[in-house]
């Protein structure tokens, strides 16, 4: 199983990337699928999250300027990212896993970085 994140670069505050994620040795239409940020010094957390009938969680701080999506003929989610700020900046990671249980049952990627600058 392996997850492959694409599309972090470092932006001009207010930039809006799109981060994609490629599943391969897995299907994941069943599953929840999710992005995940950890920046310097702190914990890792949650974004967006899609579950297998298409319906999304975000963290507070990313509503309504991040969206998150699937391609399940594609094997490939993506997080479409807005308005980004200085504080966005961190190591975003895709995560798959069988009812969310991500830290139990997930897989994870290796991650990629989006750097916001003022």
């Amino acid at each position: 199983v392996q997850l492959v994140e694409s599309g972090g670069d470092s932006v001009q505050d207010g930039g809006s990337p799109r981060l994609s994620c490629a599943a391969s040795g897995y299907r994941y239409s069943s599953d929840c699928m999710g992005w995940f940020r950890q920046s310097a010094g702190k914990e890792r957390e949650p974004v967006a999250t899609i579950d297998s009938d298409y319906s999304t969680t975000y963290a507070n701080s990313v509503k309504g300027r991040f969206t998150i999506s699937k391609d399940n003929a594609k094997n490939t989610v993506y997080l479409q990212m807005r308005s980004l700020k200085p504080e966005d900046t961190a190591m975003y990671y895709c995560a798959a896993a069988p009812a969310c249980a991500w830290y139990n049952r997930g897989y994870w990627g290796q991650g990629t970085q989006v750097t916001v600058s003022s």
